[in-house]
């Protein structure tokens, strides 16, 4: 108790309020501040919770989730971070509604935002135009708060896009201020964030680019690995750069798997599509032009298996720090053996950091963090009060 009132103690102290009634879409727009603030906030109502104090801060309203595309991890973390605090949740399904007739995005948002707190939505299909949607959302929101049609503005979370993945970014940064004791001590650790062989094609850029775009702020020495034409979104690799050298840091981009995993402290293997492959299949997407996308897909299908070397195995492992870099994934990974033949990651390493990978996966307390900041401008205030109250979860 002594420890969490400290926590919630600096977080009164830090003082910011810049995530109040401002939405989440991209981790590098936010102040290093603004970070630490939603770590500290999603370690509080962990702890609380772990202390089974209730942390249900809201007495009615609604969440809503915009899957375009699948989800486990981040369906399943929106829902428990929402009902954390209190929150109803609602899905909203676009064969189920009047956009499968052509209503407006500008409508639509307005007609399901009456009583609503918190909007999340993934899109990370189409590249160039996920981002870009949930900004046309919040200004249709903007529209309707300033015409009188809402009565509060929602905040809007993004759960991926095109361009990032913040909930997953951010809970990787909190796996890793756990496992190495404090953000202040990343500062120095090799990471490689590295392409790796998956027999599917078109997985999007966000993690990757949510990696490079959040932790080269941290004085990190950040090491991107991919096959020559594999690469990612120019901007968010100038931002990496650009990070990197504000830090104290370094940004490096090799054409080796094996070279990135030399003496890394951290290796992140995990399988995307090239940006001009994504571009391509954007645009035949939205042609639903069909035999053009089978082309394409087997055009990248051949492609990858030209680079089907590229796996975490126990050999490149050992190439990592004293050959026991931490292993981490978003999740599900390509496992060689097991999920595919051949694959991101052999069975056995992916079996020695199975648990670490689940950890690193608990996303609901950042969601919540997240969605807390957006609704209080002093969430310090309102943990504090909460532990002072000490209401049972369950009594």
């Amino acid at each position: 108790m002594e420890n969490l009132q400290k926590l919630i103690n600096n977080i009164i102290l830090r003082d910011t309020d810049h995530l109040f009634n401002t939405d989440f879409l991209l981790s590098w727009e936010k102040s290093m501040a603004d970070v630490e603030q939603v770590l500290d906030i999603a370690e509080a109502l962990k702890s609380l919770r772990s202390h089974n104090i209730a942390t249900n801060v809201f007495k009615s309203g609604l969440a809503i989730s915009q899957f375009r595309d699948n989800s486990t991890r981040t369906r399943f973390s929106f829902t428990s971070a929402a009902n954390l605090l209190g929150l109803a949740l609602q899905d909203l399904e676009e064969g189920k509604s009047q956009i499968a007739h052509g209503e407006t995005t500008r409508e639509t948002v307005n007609m399901i935002s009456f009583l609503t707190d918190i909007i999340g939505i993934r899109d990370d299909m189409y590249l160039g135009a996920g981002n870009t949607y949930m900004r046309e959302v919040g200004a249709a929101l903007d529209d309707g708060f300033a015409q009188g049609v809402l009565q509060q503005r929602p905040g809007i979370i993004n759960l991926q896009c095109d361009i990032d993945h913040p909930t997953q970014s951010m809970a990787d940064l909190a796996h890793l201020k756990k496992y190495f004791g404090s953000l202040e001590a990343l500062k120095g650790k090799k990471l490689a964030m590295t392409w790796a062989y998956s027999p599917s094609y078109g997985k999007p850029l966000s993690v990757p680019q949510g990696i490079i775009g959040l932790l080269t702020r941290f004085g990190m020495d950040v090491e991107l690995a991919y096959p020559e034409g594999y690469g990612l979104i120019p901007d968010v690799m100038e931002t990496a750069s650009k990070q990197a050298k504000e830090t104290g840091g370094s940004f490096k981009v090799v054409n080796s798997m094996d070279e990135a995993f030399k003496n890394a402290d951290i290796v992140y293997p995990k399988s995307w599509a090239p940006y001009a492959v994504m571009g391509q299949r954007t645009e035949l997407l939205q042609n639903n032009d069909h035999e053009g996308l089978k082309a394409l897909e087997q055009k990248a299908l051949a492609n990858n298996a030209k680079h089907m070397d590229w796996e975490a195995d126990a050999e490149k492992m050992k190439l990592t720090k004293n050959g026991e870099a931490l292993y981490m994934h978003c999740l599900p990974a390509d496992i060689s053996g097991i999920s595919c033949e051949k694959g991101e990651v052999s069975a056995d390493v992916f079996e020695k950091y199975r648990i670490e990978t689940y950890k690193e996966a608990y996303k609901p307390y950042v969601i919540a963090a997240m969605m807390l900041s957006n609704r209080f401008k002093d969430p310090g205030r309102v943990l504090s009060e909460l532990l002072k109250k000490g209401a049972k979860r369950k009594v």
